[in-house]
């Protein structure tokens, strides 16, 4: 454990958060990479862009978990698009519902 550690150290890349353009790029290519065995392999530059985006929405020491994934049925995967905000599945009710 201690090897891996010292392995990522040494070949990690510092970015600073003032260069927002380099932090985008290196993002993008992490997003690409980790993209590249999925089954949207051929979607990754769309992906990728809306990945980094959601992450960018994010504060600095917000949790990555706080991004979530809602899995609709039906369409394209191109259809798909970055909710900025929280999202509510639309449902209806009627009167006396809650009892």
């Amino acid at each position: 454990m201690a090897n891996a550690l010292e392995n990522l150290s040494r070949l990690s890349v510092p970015i600073k958060n003032d260069d927002k353009a380099k932090k985008r790029e290196m993002l993008m290519k992490c997003a690409s990479t980790a993209l590249s065995s999925k089954l949207i392999a051929n979607y990754t530059d769309f992906f990728s862009n809306m990945i980094v985006d959601a992450v960018e929405r994010l504060e600095d020491d917000s949790e990555k978990s706080l991004i979530g994934i809602k899995k609709v049925t039906g369409g394209s995967v191109t259809d798909s698009f970055l909710v900025d905000g929280v999202a509510f599945k639309k449902t209806f009710s009627y009167a006396g519902f809650e009892q």
